[in-house]
């Protein structure tokens, strides 16, 4: 117990900060995500045909190892000269967040109650405002479900990104395993479970916070 308190007086301020880099990545991929995959999935919503063949785009994605699709990074991005680091994992967990986001969206919006549908075209509202003020309101909590899935999801991933040169708490796991020290596994893997379950509560908290009363009772 006295070697992992040391440890850990040692460690807290590079763990702090590999901490901080990794949330840097993971928000910034989600933030993309969130821009191309929210848009994507109410778009799909109004063609049946082309959203079949987006999801399973997007399942297929997400079923690709997380370390080949990151070394499949190297090369494409070699071309610009950022064949590892930042960018090319940014990409990659861009690209691992979609199928939440654009699933839950396109569902959600799909399943809104008709009944509120034709409430709001009796009011007179255009499809715009239809969207903005009853079908996402409505759709909010499956909407911030897929986010949450897709947060977490990609706290984990991130750890492959060490791998590449893209930082984060993946480097403690990654020279913990290298170096046979299990203070490091330990210490990077509690890091990102505790960031994942941070972050996870948080959104779940803007979940219900924001959730229309009349859908959340």
């Amino acid at each position: 117990m006295d070697k992992w308190m040391k440890f850990l007086e040692v460690n807290a301020p590079r763990i702090f900060d590999l901490a901080i880099e990794h949330t840097i990545l993971v928000g910034l991929a989600i933030l993309v995500a969130l821009i191309i995959g929210v848009p994507l999935g109410i778009y799909l919503t109004t063609n049946d045909y082309l959203a079949e063949t987006v999801l399973q785009i997007a399942s297929v994605m997400l079923t690709i190892p997380s370390i080949a699709l990151f070394g499949v990074m190297i090369p494409v991005f070699s071309i610009v000269n950022q064949g590892i680091g930042f960018v090319p994992a940014f990409v990659a967990l861009v690209l691992y967040s979609q199928l939440p986001i654009i699933r839950n969206t396109y569902t959600a919006i799909r399943n809104v109650n008709p009944e509120m549908r034709d409430a709001a075209k009796g009011l007179g509202m255009k499809t715009s405002q239809r969207l903005l003020r009853v079908e996402i309101p409505n759709a909010f909590p499956i909407i911030m479900a897929g986010i949450r899935t897709a947060v977490v999801l990609n706290i984990g991933i991130g750890v492959i990104a060490a791998y590449i040169g893209a930082g984060g708490l993946g480097v403690l796991i990654t020279q913990g395993i290298s170096r046979g020290d299990n203070y490091l596994i330990i210490s990077g893997s509690i890091a990102v479970a505790i960031l994942a379950m941070i972050a996870d509560g948080i959104l779940l908290w803007i979940q219900k916070r924001y959730t229309p009363k009349s859908i959340a009772n």
